[in-house]
């Protein structure tokens, strides 16, 4: 496989706000990492900018596993059981009376307690490797006393004013609110959810944008000329923004992860992984034998094949990049999908092909119809 991006470069990332979906940040981060891809800085919001601070310190393996192991109770003070089954709607496994109670006591407190968060920040985020980094690390966050967003470099804040800023950058809507130094602070995805601005305006030029979809306001930012963005973006849900659960950190690290070798090196797919070798060429001729094989009709010319079926054939499979290479993709992607192939791996198209047989490939193509794939779209494109 190739890098699609320049190796030789260094690049800085904006790490999107997003709660509990930000394992998928660190699945991205380690295959970042195994390219061999230099980070020169990180802006983060919310949970962005709890995760820069673990990618500022470096410990690809310990970020990992504070992921794979996270639970509700580390973040806020709740019982892990009854929050999994209240956030699931399993309301038969939780006692309604003891419920209310709860919820009535978040609101006279105006949120969910989060001193285990600020406590688990003190544990995990060191001041001194932070400030020792070669990485450059802003937070963002958001006084609501002053009115005012703040995009702050870490090595310019003592020891308490770094704690302090990384949990006031996460404060999301269903947390307490409480005065740090004096001030109120505000999550800062409510005026800034993806932090581009302070990397721009501090001359970063090529920087990697990881996208949550999280809550929150994206800021308006002009990308000034020379400057490249490039964003990577999970195609398949991360799970709700409180959802502090392993099981849930685990998939969106192993989502991130795969997702980043996609953007690095160009692979093909939006559910499966693929690293097309295949020439154009190669690709024509894999998709004209499955036309061929399922209207085996010695009248069908190749004309018709590449004017009317292969046409259809995209239409189908929602593939608008005028590609062969792309089609055969999404062809044997379909395929892999029926048969339940497995997932979470690299395949080249000679692999998914030997895996999967003609045989799944021709029944890709007639699914979900009586008659022939083929003579339905014959019936629509002529």
């Amino acid at each position: 496989m190739k890098l699609q991006i320049d190796p030789d470069l260094s690049y800085a990332m904006a790490l999107e706000g997003g709660g509990a979906r930000g394992a998928y940040q660190i699945g991205a981060w380690k295959a970042l990492t195994e390219a061999g891809i230099h980070i020169s800085a990180v802006a983060g919001t919310s949970v962005g900018a709890l995760n820069g601070a673990l990618i500022a310190m470096g410990d690809v393996q310990r970020a990992e596993e504070l992921w794979s192991n996270i639970h509700y109770s580390e973040v806020m003070d709740v019982d892990d059981e009854e929050m999994g089954d209240l956030l699931r709607g399993d309301l038969r496994e939780l006692d309604v009376r003891k419920l209310l109670d709860k919820v009535g006591g978040i609101i006279r407190n105006r949120g969910l307690d989060v001193t285990p968060l600020r406590n688990w920040i003190r544990q995990v985020a060191d001041p001194a490797v932070i400030r020792a980094s070669d990485i450059e690390f802003y937070i963002v966050t958001y006084s609501v006393t002053d009115q005012k967003e703040l995009e702050l470099r870490a090595k310019d804040l003592t020891d308490d004013e770094l704690h302090d800023m990384l949990l006031a950058s996460a404060y999301l809507p269903a947390f307490r609110i409480e005065r740090l130094e004096g001030k109120l602070y505000a999550d800062g995805g409510v005026r800034d959810v993806l932090p581009l601005h302070v990397l721009i305006a501090n001359g970063y030029t090529h920087i990697i944008a990881m996208r949550l979809y999280g809550p929150g306001i994206m800021r308006p930012v002009r990308i000034p000329e020379g400057t490249d963005v490039y964003t990577l973006a999970p195609k398949e849900k991360l799970g709700g923004v409180l959802e502090f659960e392993a099981e849930q950190s685990q998939k969106n690290i192993r989502l991130g992860y795969y997702d980043a070798k996609r953007f690095l090196y160009g692979l093909k797919g939006e559910s499966y992984y693929i690293d097309a070798q295949w020439s154009e060429e190669q690709a024509r001729q894999f998709l004209c034998a499955a036309v061929q094989r399922a209207e085996p009709d010695p009248a069908l010319s190749l004309r018709a094949i590449h004017e009317k079926r292969l046409p259809a054939l995209a239409k189908k499979l929602k593939t608008d990049k005028d590609s062969y290479i792309d089609l055969a993709a999404a062809l044997l992607e379909t395929a892999a999908a029926r048969q339940e192939l497995p997932l979470w791996q690299i395949y080249t198209e000679d692999e998914l092909l030997q895996a999967l047989g003609t045989e799944a490939v021709d029944s890709a193509l007639a699914a979900g119809t009586e008659r022939s794939w083929i003579e339905r779209l014959q019936d629509q494109t002529e």
